[in-house]
């Protein structure tokens, strides 16, 4: 099964409105991605921002006429209608798709970010496991990036970390498996510290309350 894919570049305060409007015209899904590159940090629990240049998303079965989705679209927009696109999509499995994104990285010399549905390039380096979710931390954002080099390039045996804002913890993780003894990690998100523990966990390190 194939379905349409309608794309709208909105601004924040359009959002609410332009989500319903879609759904009320059968689309079966809306989401909402980064029309640039704009990070949103630890968002509050309970709350969605958006990003200054949003793209929403809706999908709506291949049954639908373009042409006649479009004048809808246009009808309920008016002479505000956002710019619009609309392609057809090929059925996939998207979480595939999605994970099929994300591949292990390697920083500095030792260190590497596997996600659990790969295999460690290097068996014998320094694997820190984690999956992409909800904090913020996975190795592909810059700044997370040139962290993890420089952690990768010294010598941490017997040192204490303190990772203030830890996100997702990929820092004093990468740390502990890199000689640190003891880790302090602090996030006034609880999503954060969740996530924090999960990947400590998964990294065979027991997180202390």
């Amino acid at each position: 099964m194939s379905w349409l894919q309608v794309r709208l570049a909105i601004q924040p305060d359009q959002a609410a409105r332009w989500e319903d409007t879609l759904l009320e015209l059968g689309a079966v899904s809306v989401t909402f991605m980064d029309g640039e590159d704009q990070p949103i940090y630890e968002p509050d629990l309970g709350t969605t921002p958006l990003w200054s240049h949003t793209h929403l998303l809706a999908l709506f079965e291949d049954t639908i006429d373009p042409d006649l989705l479009q004048q809808h679209i246009q009808l309920h927009g008016g002479a505000n209608t956002p710019e619009l696109h609309i392609e057809q999509l090929e059925d996939q499995d998207w979480e595939r798709s999605w994970m099929d994104n994300f591949h292990p990285m390697r920083f500095g010399q030792r260190l590497w970010i596997v996600p659990s549905w790969h295999s460690a390039p290097e068996p014998d380096a320094v694997n820190l496991l984690l999956d992409p979710g909800l904090a913020f931390g996975t190795g592909t954002h810059p700044t997370t990036a040139l962290c993890l080099e420089w952690l990768d390039g010294q010598a941490l045996d017997g040192c204490n970390v303190l990772d203030f804002g830890c996100g997702s913890g990929i820092l004093a993780i990468a740390a502990k498996l890199l000689g640190a003894t003891q880790l302090t990690c602090t996030d006034i998100d609880s999503q954060a510290l969740e996530a924090t523990r999960d990947n400590a966990n998964r990294n065979a390190i027991a997180p202390e309350e």
